[in-house]
C-alpha cells in the first residue's frame, strides 16, 4: 500500500512539473535513518514518507495525521494541508502531530513531513484506501502542491520532493514506542 501511494503521488507531483526523487521504488527495505539520507545526498527541498498507520487493537483507529518534528514552518502548512485534503473525502482528520523523535523527521536536512494515510488494520479506513487509492493519492498531491504555490518559499519555482514508504505494518504498530522498522 505505502510503496503503491508514494509511486501514485509522485506521479502526479512529476505531472506537474516537480522533480521527484524516489527512496524505493521496488520492495526493498531501507532503516528511517538510510531513508533520511537518501533525502539529504537527493537535496531535496522536502521529504514526504508515507505511511499507512496501526495500533495494536485492529479497529480502534481511525482517520489521517501527520508527523512533523515541530508544527512550524512550511512543513506543517504542508502537513495541515495535505490533511484537510484528505478529510475531504471523509477521513477523519487526526491533526499534525510533533514527533521530533523519529529519524525520518529529526535527521533531515529540509523540511519532512510523515503522512499516515489511514489505519490499516482500521476495516473502514482499509476498505476506504482500497476503494478511493486515486482519490487518496490525488489529496495528498494536492495537499503539496497547494503549499508550493502559497509562494512561502526563497528558493527558485522549481522544487524537488523526496518521497518515500514505510513498507510493513510492524513499523506501525512500534510508531507508539517511537520505533520504525521501515
Amino acid at each position: 500500500d505505502n510503496l503503491n501511494l508514494a509511486l501514485a503521488v509522485g506521479q502526479i507531483l512529476e505531472n506537474n512539473e516537480i522533480d521527484v526523487v524516489y527512496t524505493r521504488t521496488n520492495d526493498v527495505y531501507n532503516t528511517p535513518f538510510e531513508k533520511a539520507m537518501m533525502a539529504n545526498n537527493a537535496d531535496a527541498d522536502f521529504f514526504v514518507p508515507i505511511h499507512r498507520n496501526a495500533l495494536p487493537e485492529p479497529n480502534t483507529g481511525s482517520g489521517v495525521e501527520t508527523l512533523v518534528f515541530d508544527n512550524s514552518g512550511i512543513k506543517a502548512a504542508m502537513a495541515e494541508n495535505i490533511n484537510a485534503e484528505l478529510a475531504e473525502l471523509g477521513f477523519n482528520n487526526r491533526g499534525v502531530i510533533e514527533r521530533p523523535n523519529l529519524a525520518v523527521l529529526r535527521r533531515t536536512k529540509m523540511p519532512a513531513l510523515l503522512v499516515e494515510a489511514g489505519f490499516i488494520n482500521t476495516d473502514a479506513d482499509n476498505a476506504k484506501f482500497d476503494a478511493e487509492f486515486s482519490d487518496i493519492a490525488a489529496a495528498i498531491a494536492s495537499g503539496i502542491l497547494e503549499t508550493l504555490d502559497m509562494g512561502q518559499l526563497e528558493q527558485t519555482p522549481v522544487y524537488r520532493v523526496q518521497t518515500g514508504s514505510f513498507d510493513n505494518i510492524e513499523s506501525a504498530s512500534n510508531l507508539s514506542s517511537n520505533l520504525i522498522s521501515a
